[in-house]
């Protein structure tokens, strides 16, 4: 099928999803250009409008798998610049419900490094393309439409600079601008309805300091996470390694049990922990930055595919559809799964005047299944306030049968991994032949693997 090429295509937003978006457009428009509103460096550093960039992030197996189809060359340049990659189970350090998941090897590979860095090889990629271009310091101001307002002709933005406005027009304006988008203001100025949202308030808040890393250190090869076994315990922690030879180490909680943000109480809070991994790393480490905090108040949908009016020439993506509580480190595969749903509607001709409706209802297809993995495991917490669906508490049960599997049980740890990185769908893990598994796993927990730094300096 030959490709209908359009003229020229917006993209409000340059974090993540915006640049996955660009990079799909620019197969399918003589010209893309994405706008900024902050200063952006080609090296790799956190923005001031990106204050979750600071902290620990995952990039799940589907997402690394999504973006090096659009850049074949990413995994070769994340391990040049530093990140660690190894098989994702294999490399896996997870206490959880009273002891270890099981290691084994998934086939798959796990990618650890700052947001940063990954942010930074993706740009570089995108606004390398010929026919992109990027507009830094830039502010949207307004939509610009048809006389009718039925259609949506560009924008007009500001130099934040200077403050001089300027107007760009396009045939598709796409608004990637985040979990703050303003799209929801702009239809109702435009005389449309508002998207329905859901809201499940969790009160998450965590906070971050980056160590040295001695790279000789057998654990760099290693991530590490300690989770809560909810509801009697509310804490978490992730260490992970990280370029520059550092750890990057985010504690936090659920239900208003943050971290605190000074020296001695971080490590108080390390120690609290579960399980001593994080906490007997640190405790001897020298740390690298100040303690960053950050709060999460609760996950935001947007239910944009149940509008059955909406503007032509104009699409929502990424967390400003839906943002998850990052904890489970969905967000950036999410957006990648969506913009993959983009390609596939722009691959097929869909016009662009009956793409939105289109793309909303398949990005909500991708959107269900982490919605439903991050709200179930909120709800696990009595603190959790939301539209709760039917069912949640009997199949929370369930899983936590399966958590406890997974302590002995490769092939129950295999279902669940694959589901948790979206390789799979959540009614897999009741499958006969790992419901079986499931429901005759062993209650004991196995030894733990965690190796003192006293064992580790004696190998």
């Amino acid at each position: 099928m030959k490709h209908t090429l359009h003229n020229h295509a917006i993209v409000i937003g340059g974090s993540m999803a915006g640049l996955l978006a660009a990079r799909v457009l620019s197969d399918h428009f003589n010209r893309v250009t994405i706008l900024e509103r902050d200063t952006v460096s080609p090296e790799p550093e956190s923005r001031k409008g990106q204050p979750q960039t600071q902290h620990l992030h995952g990039l799940l197996a589907t997402g690394l798998q999504v973006m090096t189809r659009y850049f074949p060359d990413l995994p070769k340049a994340l391990l040049d610049g530093g990140a660690m990659m190894g098989d994702f189970a294999g490399v896996m350090n997870w206490y959880s419900y009273g002891g270890y998941r099981k290691q084994f090897e998934m086939g798959v590979n796990a990618t650890t490094m700052s947001r940063p860095l990954l942010e930074s090889l993706v740009r570089a990629r995108v606004v390398a393309l010929p026919n992109v271009t990027l507009m830094d310091n830039t502010a949207v101001k307004q939509l610009l439409t048809t006389p009718d307002r039925n259609q949506v002709t560009g924008v007009e933005v500001e130099a934040r600079g200077n403050g001089q406005t300027t107007q760009l027009l396009a045939n598709l304006v796409v608004d990637v601008s985040g979990r703050g988008s303003r799209s929801p203001q702009w239809l109702e100025a435009l005389g449309f309805e508002a998207p329905p949202t859901s809201e499940v308030k969790v009160d998450v808040g965590y906070a971050t300091r980056t160590y040295r890393r001695n790279p000789a250190d057998p654990r760099g090869k290693t991530w590490t996470l300690i989770t809560p076994e909810a509801p009697k315990e509310t804490r978490f922690g992730g260490m992970f390694p990280i370029e520059g030879d550092r750890w990057i180490v985010s504690l936090g909680g659920w239900a208003g049990d943050h971290a605190p943000t000074d020296p001695e109480g971080f490590l108080a809070f390390a120690r609290s922990l579960p399980a001593p991994d994080i906490y007997e790393t640190i405790c001897r480490a020298e740390p690298l930055s100040d303690i960053t905090p950050f709060r999460f108040p609760l996950s935001l949908r947007r239910h944009y595919e149940k509008l059955t009016r909406f503007p032509k020439g104009y699409l929502v993506l990424g967390d400003a559809i839906s943002s998850f509580n990052p904890t489970y480190g969905q967000g950036m595969t999410s957006a990648a799964l969506q913009t993959r749903e983009l390609e596939k509607l722009l691959a097929k001709n869909t016009p662009l005047e009956n793409l939105a409706i289109t793309f909303f209802k398949q990005a909500s297809k991708v959107i269900d299944i982490p919605w439903q993995l991050a709200v179930g495991e909120d709800f696990r917490f009595p603190a959790t306030t939301g539209p709760k669906p039917a069912g949640t508490d009997l199949i929370n049960r369930y899983v936590e049968k399966v958590h406890r599997a997974t302590l002995h049980d490769e092939v129950v740890g295999m279902a669940f991994l694959k589901v948790m990185n979206l390789m799979a769908p959540p009614p897999s893990l009741f499958h006969p032949r790992i419901l079986w598994r499931v429901l005759r796993a062993k209650p004991t927990n196995p030894q733990p693997s965690f190796k003192s730094v006293e064992s580790v300096a004696g190998d």
